[in-house]
């Protein structure tokens, strides 16, 4: 049977935010089989009209018996807000599929990037996460390699848009650049110190290791992701003036040799991957290219002489929508495809 044939009561929670905004246009462009459709506020004031399939929804309160009769339900909103209406959901029999960091490295909760690891989330308790928007490019494209010769230790350095902070940040953005094209003072708001024209090397908050929350993330993520509780890595995240679309330059050793070439012609046969690579044309990835898209774009794929066994690239991808809303859609079509969840919510 065709599993487009059934379809789902959904509830999105945080759903007047840039990624629920993002969710609603993709589940209607991909056709996802929606049969009930509930909007609910989480970290934006109630009453907000959205819409989906020409239909208006309204944006309403939450409260914990709003899982009643409830297949699945996207949480979008904060740690806070996810912790505490997991147990309803639990126990209305509701599939979670989580986009905070509440539950990402809880031993019995999946992380999953569907093109990497669908398998993980096989065993799951009623609870999917999906992981930061940093973290989906970097297993997107290492994870494939990795199959085919283990990774020994990572470098990533993150270029993240505003987006990333939400839809105050990108205002914040364009009154700046306003602001100091007409030789205005700026006083910042959303960030400790002005974005326009500028790099800010702090992204979440900063940990007594020197280490910021973000970069945290990318690490530990990744290793729970790729199976490597050991590996090596570090990474540094920067705030950039660009409104949507993530950068990363990541520089990876390899336990063998691993020549460009190869590599690329692997990537090029990955799904939700698309390598774009050629000097002599220019042709690399760009946030600008990637906003709006759906792959995690790659290039400037050549070896890192830093490394006996390294390449080093640059990748591009948007971070609303593959990095947070697509994502998680993708989780839900998987859990659907393989019979794992089924209307009625755990199968």
């Amino acid at each position: 049977m065709n599993y487009r044939t059934k379809q789902y009561r959904i509830a999105i929670f945080g759903a007047g935010g840039l990624v629920g905004q993002e969710m609603l246009k993709i589940m209607e462009q991909r056709n996802f089989p929606v049969s009930d459709l509930h909007l609910y506020a989480v970290d934006h004031a109630p009453g907000k009209k959205l819409y989906f399939k020409h239909a208006e929804l309204p944006v309403v309160e939450s409260h914990p018996e709003m899982f009643s009769g409830m297949d699945i339900a996207f949480f979008l909103g904060d740690v806070h807000t996810s912790r505490h209406y997991l147990p309803y959901a639990i126990s209305a029999r509701t599939i979670v599929i989580d986009n905070t960091d509440a539950w990402r490295l809880e031993g019995d909760v999946p992380l999953i990037v569907p093109e990497v690891n669908p398998d993980d989330m096989k065993n799951h308790h009623g609870v999917v996460a999906s992981p930061t928007c940093t973290t989906v490019p970097v297993v997107a494209v290492l994870g494939p390699l990795h199959k085919l010769n283990p990774l020994k230790r990572v470098i990533v350095c993150t270029y993240q848009s505003v987006s990333g902070t939400g839809q105050a940040a990108m205002e914040e953005l364009t009154a700046e650049s306003r602001q100091v094209l007409n030789g205005q003072k700026v006083i910042p708001g959303v960030y400790p110190h002005q974005v326009a024209f500028n790099l800010l090397p702090e992204v979440d908050v900063f940990l007594d290791t020197g280490y910021t929350k973000e970069e945290r993330k990318i690490m530990d993520e990744t290793r729970k992701i790729l199976h490597t509780p050991e590996l090596e890595m570090t990474a540094t995240c920067v705030r950039v003036p660009v409104f949507i679309g993530h950068s990363l330059a990541v520089h990876v050793e390899f336990t063998h040799p691993f020549p460009p070439d190869e590599a690329r012609n692997v990537l090029t046969k990955v799904a939700g991957v698309k390598v774009l690579d050629d000097n002599t044309i220019n042709l690399y990835p760009q946030p600008w290219t990637a906003a709006g898209t759906d792959e995690c774009f790659v290039g400037r794929i050549r070896k890192d002489t830093a490394f006996k066994n390294g390449l080093a690239m640059w990748i591009a991808m948007d971070n609303i929508r593959k990095g947070a809303a697509l994502n998680a859609v993708q989780i839900a079509e998987e859990m659907i495809k393989r019979g794992w969840l089924s209307p009625g919510g755990i199968a």
